[in-house]
């Protein structure tokens, strides 16, 4: 019975993993066309090859789901995304808390899970710039030491400041940014919006950032405000998503309130927002726009959703919806993106 129960739940785990999170091990057939090295340095990002994604080379970052493929583009300005963690193996080695930059199997799962689902959402209103970094390791946020988890964000963010850097000196040229990221991503991001844009020229250069996945807690920024509005600019959206009823003890735990941004009406109020107002969800068929998915109304520190309306949602019971944060709410945000880019365009030319 024990046995049984196990397969019956690995099961319910696959159906959550192959609809959510996007990570289907059908990124492995990509993995022969990287390169592993055992380089534990820095990243050079002079080099394409430390960019996901970069609008000097073809990447899962430009796909279009089909149902768009007529869809008007408009690419000016940039986005600069943080990819979550992917570095989540279980027998990593003790002592490597960072992913190795040039793991050919990791750099692949990135990509093709990250990257093309999420990062991909941008494309039909900016310019994708996502590097590659050594991301801590998925125990970094649980079980392991402080001190070492601190040393491992710390790498981590290392390589993005790195990055942005670069990007600024080479290829901004004065363009718009669009800062975004999920998970361990926005960890980052808020750092990096904290030393570059904060109270400083780069700030008026904001057109918004998406930090998903992660609380953004109301005393951490000092002057960057949450958008309070789909047509706001130089502000943030964020949200973390549970199913309807749920809030984990973490959460409950918390003792600074976090802003919090339900992405079907783009404000923060707690009024209940219908699955009417879900344009369409993008889950593992990447082709197949699933409209209506799913309700949602802020609560607390969390946003709440419906059971979303997927092939088999009957057998899942999932309460954290963390790996679908974006995914569930792939057109809402495709469209807010158009939407503030022009009115950051109308603001700045008034």
């Amino acid at each position: 019975m024990q046995l049984l129960s196990r397969n019956y739940r690995s099961f319910i785990l696959c159906i959550v993993l192959f609809y959510f999170s996007s990570c289907s091990p059908s990124y492995h057939k990509f993995s022969k066309n990287y390169q592993t090295s055992s380089l534990t340095t820095g990243p050079d990002y002079s080099s394409l090859y430390y960019w996901a994604a970069h609008p000097y080379k073809k990447d899962p970052a430009d796909s279009i789901p089909s149902p768009l493929k007529t869809e008007v583009t408009d690419t000016s300005v940039d986005v600069f995304f943080l990819h979550p963690t992917t570095y989540t193996r279980r027998d990593f080695p003790e002592g490597e808390n960072n992913a190795n930059i040039n793991d050919a199997e990791l750099n692949a799962k990135t990509d093709y899970t990250s990257i093309l689902y999420q990062a991909s959402v941008f494309n039909a209103s900016a310019r994708i710039f996502a590097p590659r970094y050594r991301q801590a390791h998925i125990s970094a946020f649980f079980n392991m030491n402080k001190e070492e988890a601190a040393k491992a964000f710390d790498t981590a963010y290392a390589d993005i400041k790195s990055a942005f850097e670069y990007y600024l000196k080479h290829y901004n040229n004065g363009r718009p940014i669009i800062i975004a990221a999920h998970s361990q991503g926005t960890w980052h991001a808020g750092r990096l919006l904290k030393e570059f844009f904060e109270g400083k020229p780069l700030q008026k250069k904001l057109v918004a950032a998406y930090l998903i996945g992660l609380p953004v807690y109301e005393n951490y920024f000092s002057s960057l405000k949450p958008c309070k509005d789909s047509l706001s600019t130089g502000c943030f959206v964020s949200w973390r998503t549970f199913k309807k009823g749920y809030t984990p003890d973490y959460v409950k735990n918390e003792t600074t309130a976090s802003f919090v941004t339900n992405p079907l009406t783009w404000t923060s109020d707690t009024l209940f927002a219908g699955k009417q107002l879900n344009k369409a969800a993008i889950l593992w068929k990447f082709n197949k726009l699933i409209p209506n998915a799913n309700s949602a109304q802020i609560h607390g520190n969390v946003l709440w959703i419906s059971k979303p309306k997927i092939p088999f949602g009957f057998l899942v019971n999932i309460k954290n919806f963390h790996t679908g944060d974006i995914n569930l709410f792939y057109m809402n945000i495709r469209q807010n993106i158009k939407t503030r880019v022009q009115s950051y365009a109308s603001s700045t030319h008034q």
